[in-house]
Order: structure tokens, then sequence, then C-alpha cells
């Protein structure tokens, strides 16, 4: 039994390729010959449209990047340790902080999530074998040390330590975020 051969379309004219004829007197509009004036104002076009973007790229940079030049702003570490609250005592029993509070809100119907401002303020990470200052100034009490001790946190601080009633103190855990990223 023999197969039916495969489908084969029909062979397409000369014309249909966009060929020069092998008169170029017998149909002139059907070809033409390339002009390099043409490639030239194609390459220009593309030139001054690469420019364009080039510059439009440039221009968005520079006025988007903002600088922030005051003195507000806090750029080196020696900055952040001399706005730290009780500053000498902060370097020799821990190290200075920038301490970041938001509150979170979360609603169940319909599930979402919103987060305050945050609020920055200088502060104050003692090492966990420090605690016995935080201790002599009446910081905190033998309970909440021993609170921390057993979750293997540390404390940390904020406001003037020698004035306890300005000072807010907390019980912190490092967190292990930095590998993640």
């Amino acid at each position: 039994m023999k197969r039916k051969p495969r489908y084969m379309p029909p062979p397409r004219e000369r014309n249909d390729y966009r060929e020069p004829p092998s008169d170029y007197r017998e149909s002139p509009s059907d070809y033409r010959e390339p002009s390099s004036k043409g490639d030239s104002k194609n390459f220009f076009n593309l030139a001054v449209i690469g420019a364009v973007l080039v510059l439009g790229i440039v221009l968005g940079s520079i006025l988007t990047y903002n600088v922030n030049f005051s003195t507000e702003s806090l750029t080196t570490d020696v900055e952040i340790a001399k706005l730290a609250p009780n500053p000498e005592l902060c370097a020799q029993y821990g190290a200075s902080a920038i301490v970041t509070e938001t509150r979170t809100f979360v609603t169940l119907n319909p599930r979402r999530v919103f987060v305050s401002q945050p609020q920055t303020q200088p502060g104050c990470v003692l090492r966990s074998s420090n605690w016995s200052v935080l201790r002599q100034k009446d910081a905190i009490n033998g309970e909440e040390v021993s609170a921390c001790r057993n979750r293997m946190n540390t404390f940390g601080y904020t406001g003037d330590i020698d004035v306890p009633e300005t000072a807010e103190v907390n019980c912190l855990y490092q967190n292990d975020g930095q590998t993640r990223f």
C-alpha cells in the first residue's frame, strides 16, 4: 500500500519574493534599488532617538536624586555616637543606635495591614555583661533582669539614663536578618 505524499504548497511566482525582474523595464514599480540615502536617514533617526533617550534618563536621574546637605542628617558613626543618650556611658558599656518606632495595625475583615509613620530617636544598646549599670541607676529591677536573661537578650534604652523617669528601657533580642540579605 502506497502512502499519500505530504501536502506541498504551490510554487510562488518570482514577484512574490520581491526579486528584481530580469528586465528592469518590465515592471519598475515592483522593485526599487536600495538607496544609501534612506539608510543614512534611518541611522540618523535612530541616533537622534537614542540621544534623546539617554538625555532623558540623565536629566531624570539628576532631577530625582535628592541630596541632603542639612546638618541634621546622620552620616557617620561618630555623629550617631555623639547623639546617643549618655554618650560616654554608651560607648563604654555598649553601642549607640538609631531607634525606630512604628505601629502596625492589622484588620481582619477586610485583611489589610496599615503602618504608622516611623519615629526615630537616638538610643543605646548595652552588652549583656554590663546590665549592672542599669541596676545601679534604678532603670531596671531584678525581675526584669531575670526575664530578659532567660530569653538570652540584652537591654537597650532611649532618653537620659541618669533620670529614670525619662529613660525608656526595653529588653531586646538580636535579629539575624543580616544573613538573609
